[in-house]
């Protein structure tokens, strides 16, 4: 081909690569893959920012947990006093302000004076930010809960905006009215992650009504400087020279620092051991001043068992709270990312095929091989470069922009120079073929490497009352009671196709439908519990012989969709699960407390399950994180059902006058089976509960108040 030939041909080429890449840029199909190219890039340039060093964490861990359960006797939750001491801490040190992510929303169980003594001290501090999070929920609340020293000019003008789609919530679950009307600032700690579970935006602010809150890592700025003025206009949140790029939902995209751990922190018994010492000898420590002085604190959970574990770009398994640090941090250093101008990558894409396509309709030889690898190498150094700067760029559909190229030229140039294209075609099929991914999509036995999005069957155990058991045993009586008890429970689990997750002391965590495909799993899922439940019940006899203590154990269970796979650091990693449907599993086991009772399924479990087990419907409930509330089942075998036939019939009965509301009714139908169904127990002082104090907008859901 002569070079006008040549020209025309590119030019061509080039548009129609162009064109079908940007089509599927643009709808949305490519952005699963996009995704996970730009947590490649955030591993490879995360690191410090400019106010890094500001920010320091406070973190309530699992070693934390079991010093306070072993020095005071402290069960979660702690008593309310213990942030005072952590308050003091960070006031007398000099800290800017600091915030809490933990939710105050009920009563302490230590009573009013405990309520009091955190009030007073956040009070007196007045720099000090609580977490509040939210519902659409119809319940009236006084105008005075959506009072907020937070105001944003421009919002009004904003929201009017037709592309705006900012998620409205109607109602507030706020702290106890002592933490509420104390601290200076309540920030919203909802996480909306992506769609594949990854946290890689925070909402800056979440709206209640026509009512804005700030996000955590936002009010805790504002506790040390309440002046602060905010704006927003089209794409950009301004505060007193802080300019933050915003999408239409009001979310910034986050500038990770790196790994979990990266932000400076110490662990809660270290913080509460420094504040002790102090009111002891009342000498101040220069290192623990140094350490807080002008510094931002937060404080939270990194506790597995407390489940405030996310999923982000640089590490699959990170804290909340330091999802709050990192949004600090990015606000003080003044980096947030911000995408790349669509018409900017339009332009560098549309270049890039052409040159491309022009370099290998020129070139033969060893010289093809210049454009073919630049086509795919240049677009991830290109991406890098701007990441440098600030700018998410687009990866993959330059990188699809680049391949549509590369396959257009090749055959062009096949047609039109026979062998040549042949040899050529040949040379190149070794950077194109895709036969890792194929390997691994056409044999599923093999352990997918990083994170995948699968429907699971979610299996939690717990044996009630662990550490009273755990306490009258010697070190080694307990290992042996623990192995006896695992091995058979999970005997049963592997038999029944399951994947066990983890061992947490006495817990089991597993799940089913992962590595391996189980198209039954709900079923496996259920029948498994039951057979452990009859299976514990058998050991019952012998394990009350050594323990001098019967063995009981909860279990909830959960189906929905996770993200499963190796997840971890290069050195060491599980094969685990994350998400929301593995955080509602987790609190089902925790809410048989509630209701006496042994296993506990949730309704997205209980459907397609049809008549292989008996289901008794338990009630609707509204799990702590959670805003919509779900119907829990108890599963039994048919046996057992018959058995109970009487007592099932009168529960149901019972049930139907609670959900209306008429709790009178209720409680005198549930008393009447209390004696020998604890769940009926249950209810009936549930019932008098609400007929002394009733509720103002009945929806017929238990709230639950503990995780």
């Amino acid at each position: 081909m002569n070079l006008l030939a040549k020209n025309t041909v590119s030019w061509l080429v080039c548009l129609v690569s162009a064109a079908l890449a940007i089509v599927l840029w643009q709808g949305g199909w490519l952005y699963p893959w996009e995704a996970k190219t730009w947590d490649w890039r955030t591993k490879i340039m995360a690191g410090p920012g400019k106010a890094t060093g500001n920010i320091l964490l406070i973190k309530l861990d699992q070693k934390s947990l079991d010093w306070a359960s072993q020095e005071y006797g402290w069960n979660w939750p702690w008593p309310r006093e213990i942030y005072t001491a952590i308050i003091s801490l960070c006031r007398r040190n000099g800290a800017k302000a600091v915030a809490f992510d933990v939710l105050f929303t009920e009563p302490s169980l230590y009573g009013v004076d405990d309520d009091r003594a955190l009030a007073q001290s956040l009070g007196a501090y007045g720099k000090a930010a609580a977490a509040v999070t939210f519902n659409r929920s119809a319940a009236k609340l006084s105008p005075a809960a959506f009072k907020t020293p937070f105001h944003v000019s421009g919002l009004k003008d904003w929201l009017e905006k037709p592309e705006t789609d900012l998620p409205v919530f109607n109602n507030i679950d706020r702290p106890v009215p002592e933490v509420a009307d104390h601290c200076a600032i309540l920030g919203s700690v909802m996480h909306h992650p992506d769609p594949d579970g990854i946290s890689r935006r925070v909402s800056l602010f979440t709206l209640v009504r026509d009512t804005a809150f700030p996000c955590l890592g936002l009010s805790v700025f504002i506790a040390a400087k309440p002046k602060t003025r905010f704006s927003i206009a089209d794409h950009r949140f301004l505060a007193d020279g802080h300019v933050i790029p915003v999408d239409t939902s009001g979310r910034a995209l986050l500038n990770f620092r790196g790994p979990a751990g990266t932000h400076q922190s110490v662990s809660a018994a270290w913080a509460l051991q420094q504040e002790f010492r102090f009111r002891e000898n009342g000498r101040r420590d220069s290192e623990t001043e140094k350490l807080f002085r002008g510094k931002y604190v937060l404080f939270g959970f990194s506790a597995p068992g407390l489940f405030d574990l996310r999923s982000a770009p640089t590490d699959p398994v990170y804290p909340g709270l330091e999802i709050h640090a990192t949004l600090l941090d990015n606000f003080l250093s003044n980096d947030f990312m911000q995408p790349l101008h669509s018409l900017v990558v339009i332009v560098l894409l549309i270049t890039l095929c052409f040159f491309c396509t022009l370099l290998i309709l020129r070139f033969s030889g060893v010289l093809i091989l210049v454009p073919s690898v630049s086509a795919i190498l240049l677009p991830p150094g290109l991406s890098l470069l701007f990441y440098k700067f600030g700018y998410w760029m687009p990866l993959v559909v330059m990188e699809v922009a680049g391949v549509l190229t590369l396959l257009f030229s090749l055959s062009v140039k096949y047609a039109t120079e026979g062998r040549k294209k042949r040899y050529i075609k040949n040379a190149f099929r070794h950077y194109l073929s895709p036969h890792v991914i194929n390997e691994i999509i056409s044999h599923p036995e093999q352990l997918q490497l990083g994170g995948t999005r699968r429907t699971l069957s979610i299996f939690f155990s717990d044996l009630q009352g662990f550490t009273s058991i755990s306490e009258g045993l010697t070190p080694e009586q307990l290992t042996d009671f623990l192995n006896d008890y695992l091995s058979e429970m999970t005997d049963i689990i592997l038999e029944e196709d399951g994947t066990v997750d983890k061992y947490e002391g006495d817990a089991i965590i597993a799940f089913w439908n992962a590595p391996l495909e189980v198209p039954d799993h709900a079923l496996r899922c259920v029948r498994a519990a039951l057979r452990c439940q009859q299976k514990l019940a058998e050991m019952r006899p012998a394990f009350t012989e050594r323990l001098g203590k019967e063995v009981f154990m909860r279990i909830g269970i959960n189906t929905g969709p996770a993200v499963v796979g190796n997840l971890g650091s290069r050195s060491r990693f599980d094969y685990t699960m994350l998400g929301d449907s593995v955080n509602l599993a987790a609190r089902l086991e925790g809410v048989n407390k509630a209701f006496a009772t042994c296993t506990m399924v949730s309704e997205f479990t209980r459907r397609g399950l049809g008549d292989h087990f008996h289901f008794r419907e338990l009630g609707r409930v509204a799990v702590v994180g959670r805003n919509e509330p779900v119907t829990i089942f108890e599963p039994m075998s048919q046996e057992r059902a018959r058995e109970l036939s009487p007592v099932l019939k009168k529960f149901s009965e019972s049930l139907s006058f609670f959900y209306r509301g008429d709790f009178i009714r209720a409680e005198e139908l549930f008393n009447r089976t209390a004696r020998e169904d604890p769940p009926a127990a249950k209810y009936a002082q549930r019932c008098r509960i609400l007929i002394a104090s009733p509720p103002k907008a009945w929806q017929g859901v238990w709230e639950m108040t503990e995780k």
